[in-house]
């Protein structure tokens, strides 16, 4: 009984907050929201409501408006709120000004993804890599950061740094900042010597969206047992096996999972993990086709290899999460537009096959569906490029 209510302590309430704009509509923002509680609850908050406001930008003092700000101080303050979330980057005086009406925790997108990265870090490697983002964004909100954690410790959002003794001031975290770049360089060096000892094997690298079962496909394919969960960023260490297929070697990585408005710190300090997919020779770019906004999670997986100046490797697309697919079959005698709802599993295989000449494959990884397909890609693919790096092993094949 006294476990039990110990975890029932450690469990905060949280709300989270959007505004709708000419950039994103309702829909979009109810969408982004719910990726914004799945991000929140994996963190540990339980999500008790969501509120929305219509803007055409941002209010710069207080992210919404003064009349919205008071509704949601009414909500907290009536249902026991601990923690107030918003879909987008605060900055340090919008956080102040926020946190002095509501006199509560507040955290943005970037700072809740911070946490999470914290919480799930646990080699040294992921450790310093998440340190280093944590302080660098600390930097410029230190003087609400200091305030505030001389009130409270811990809860989400305040995991790594926030913790430490009194650190906070400029010239001891920009002495820090230093340090762990210093350190983390020492890693990347040691993790490009890895890299450079594995030869010359062909390397394929799988990316997409958190949560498309890139780790669950890596277990399938490699016969190892890597942390997979249906949660976000479940993998934060990018994982090499060998794998054989038929009687062609290949190196296979499952790597940190991408997701909407990716802190620009994480990428930074993350560049020796992103590597692995600079580096790649074969991407394979893992999408959950049940998700409702897959193609625009595509776009943003896209996006994120081009700012990384990974676009030169041969991809194609898996397509996950077959068992899971739904949609809305529209009667013969509807009218209206044919949406997105309405597309089955055979219309997007379609379409998907004919908007590009590169191999897309629909699978389940859960229900082991398609795997031999894939395999036969994949083995086709590496083929091309074994060949030419070995051109006198042809009789292998």
């Amino acid at each position: 009984m006294a476990e039990l209510i110990e975890i029932k302590k450690k469990i905060e309430k949280a709300i989270l907050i959007g505004i709708v704009n000419q950039k994103q509509n309702e829909k979009k923002v109810l969408e982004f929201l719910n990726e914004l509680a799945f991000l929140a609850e994996t963190a540990g908050a339980e999500v008790k409501k969501h509120f929305t406001q219509k803007l055409e930008f941002p209010n710069p003092k207080t992210f919404v408006g003064s009349g919205k700000l008071n509704e949601i101080a009414n909500y907290i303050e009536n249902n026991d709120i601990d923690l107030v979330v918003f879909d987008d980057e605060l900055s340090p005086s919008q956080l102040r000004n926020i946190e002095k009406v509501l006199s509560r925790r507040i955290l943005d997108r970037t700072n809740l993804i911070l946490d999470i990265f914290a919480k799930r870090a646990q080699t040294a490697h992921a450790k310093v890599q998440v340190e280093l983002a944590q302080y660098q964004y600390l930097l410029p909100r230190l003087t609400r950061m200091w305030t505030h954690l001389e009130r409270q410790r811990g809860g989400i959002g305040l995991r790594g740094p926030g913790e430490t003794e009194i650190e906070t001031d400029r010239r001891i975290i920009r002495d820090k900042i230093a340090r762990l770049k210093e350190q983390l360089a020492k890693i990347d060096k040691q993790m490009a010597t890895q890299r450079k000892n594995r030869g010359k094997m062909v390397r394929v690298a799988l990316v997409g969206y958190t949560n498309v079962g890139k780790s669950t496909l890596m277990n399938l394919l490699s016969k190892s047992e890597i942390f997979a969960e249906n949660k976000l960023f479940a993998t934060l260490d990018t994982t090499v096996r060998k794998i054989v297929i038929g009687n062609l070697p290949f190196l296979l990585s499952d790597t940190v999972g991408f997701i909407r408005k990716l802190p620009h710190h994480l990428v930074e300090s993350f560049k020796s993990t992103l590597d692995e997919v600079r580096e790649a020779d074969i991407l394979i770019h893992v999408v959950d086709i049940s998700h409702p906004g897959f193609e625009e999670q595509i776009n943003i997986v896209n996006e994120t290899l081009h700012d990384i100046n990974s676009t030169e490797a041969q991809t194609f697309m898996v397509f996950n999460k077959m068992d899971a697919f739904t949609y809305i079959k529209k009667e013969e005698d509807d009218l209206t537009p044919k949406t997105r709802e309405n597309y089955s599993l055979e219309d997007l295989k379609k379409t998907w096959l004919a908007k590009n000449n590169k191999p897309n494959i629909f699978i389940s990884a859960k229900n082991k569906e398609n795997i031999d397909e894939l395999k036969e890609i994949l083995y086709a693919e590496v083929k091309k490029i074994h060949s030419k790096r070995y051109p006198y092993n042809d009789y292998l094949y």
